[in-house]
């Protein structure tokens, strides 16, 4: 097994971009913006879902680039950061994450930390921990907030370790299947990262209708 950094960072790196990550810090670069990602709220527009699905494409053979990654070394590290930066964000929210979210001036922030409250109210803390690893902004705030509220630290841990995996191994496979399966996949790499984008948003659609129907449920009675 062989850990493939690249021969060198190019000049510039595109942060926004997954594949420009990659090529410019390997796995390495995808334990530390997991990390950021999940952990530090200054990391919430990194790109989490298509770095993970990228990673997992560029573990097939001819990938574009010359750029290949070790498929055991990406899920190792994709775990280690996503699973690190969860409970190190839970552990700055239960020292300052509610004056850190209230000083906060993104509205996207914002934004996340309002869906984020609502997950946790309406879904209950193992369930929102969870579907919060699929939501973009908020898998950034959850963590905080959960400390600040007080989630129990068992519960959290538990949990935020389920959700991790499923998220990060989930979609690191799914990249390496569709690249082993389809030549030249990485061709549509753009396409591809849209629909993760959505397909990572489907579990909390599906609770958002599951929420709807029973509320409509309880009205007529």
């Amino acid at each position: 097994m062989t850990l493939d950094l690249s021969a060198g960072p190019p000049l510039a790196v595109n942060i926004l971009d997954a594949q420009s990550l990659l090529s410019a810090f390997g796995v390495l670069g995808i334990a530390v913006v997991l990390f950021a990602e999940t952990g530090l709220l200054i990391g919430f527009f990194l790109p989490g879902d298509s770095l993970l699905f990228t990673a997992g494409l560029l573990c097939t053979t001819g990938a574009s680039d010359g750029l290949k990654l070790s498929l055991p070394w990406v899920m190792v590290a994709s775990a280690a950061g996503a699973l690190l930066g969860a409970q190190c964000g839970y552990l700055l929210g239960r020292r300052a994450g509610a004056a850190l979210l209230a000083r906060g001036r993104s509205t996207r922030l914002r934004a996340g930390a309002d869906r984020a409250g609502e997950l946790l109210e309406r879904y209950g803390h193992a369930r929102a921990v969870v579907l919060a690893r699929f939501v973009p902004v908020v898998r950034t705030v959850l963590n905080p907030m959960a400390g600040a509220l007080g989630v129990p630290s068992r519960t959290f841990t538990v949990w935020q370790t389920a959700g991790g995996l499923l998220w990060t191994q989930g979609l690191v496979v799914a990249g390496f299947a569709l690249g082993s399966s389809i030549p030249n996949v990485d061709r549509y790499l753009l396409p591809l990262i849209a629909l993760i984008v959505v397909l990572s948003l489907l579990p909390l659609a599906a609770e958002l209708l599951r929420a709807q129907a029973a509320r409509r449920k309880e009205a007529r009675r």
